[in-house]
């Protein structure tokens, strides 16, 4: 397996193929995150809605997915917050309604693998994929797991990587495998 195109996220940069591609002044990660998709001028609607999560995985997965045709790329990828930092969200769209009625927008992302469909929606993906919650970032484990998506020919690709986003600490390591 090789690696064709990798993609890291931090500290308000993004950075493909060890060549920093965006920086913003931003000091948080939703004003950065909207400075990052109007540069890339996406044309994805749906990004606005999406939780803080979803939105990291999404703008790594853009630098490296583009507009080519990725219906046999397979999506794994890992964290170690879940979807903590939307589930504090959740609860608090709880506590402050008068009449126990959460927030339905926010609920839909209180699960780590929704930014997983997401990327597989806007590129129309028709294999596996998977979140896994690990400790740390595991590339041996990702590795294997997306090898044994290529050799049995489940997917033509595969993209892999860690999405790690609590409160405003954030990081994104995504990258492109092939056989």
């Amino acid at each position: 397996m090789k690696k064709t195109e990798i993609c890291l996220i931090e500290n308000s940069k993004i950075i493909l193929n060890n060549k920093t591609v965006f920086e913003s002044p931003a000091g948080n990660f939703s004003d950065f995150a909207k400075d990052a998709y109007k540069s890339m001028d996406l044309g994805y609607p749906k990004f606005h809605k999406m939780d803080n999560l979803s939105k990291l995985a999404f703008l790594a997965s853009e630098m490296i997915l583009k507009d080519e045709d990725h219906r046999r790329t397979a999506v794994v990828l890992s964290n170690r917050s879940s979807s903590l930092d939307t589930d504090f969200k959740y609860q608090e769209s709880i506590n402050s309604q008068e009449n126990y009625f959460p927030s339905p927008a926010v609920f839909v992302y209180t699960l780590p693998n929704i930014c997983v469909g997401e990327i597989s929606i806007r590129h129309k993906m028709q294999t596996e994929n998977a979140f896994f919650v690990l400790d740390e970032f595991d590339e041996e484990f990702l590795n294997d797991y997306a090898r044994q998506l290529l050799q049995s020919g489940k997917a033509d690709k595969v993209l892999c990587g860690w999405t790690e986003l609590y409160q405003e600490s954030y990081k994104a390591f995504v990258y492109l495998l092939t056989a």
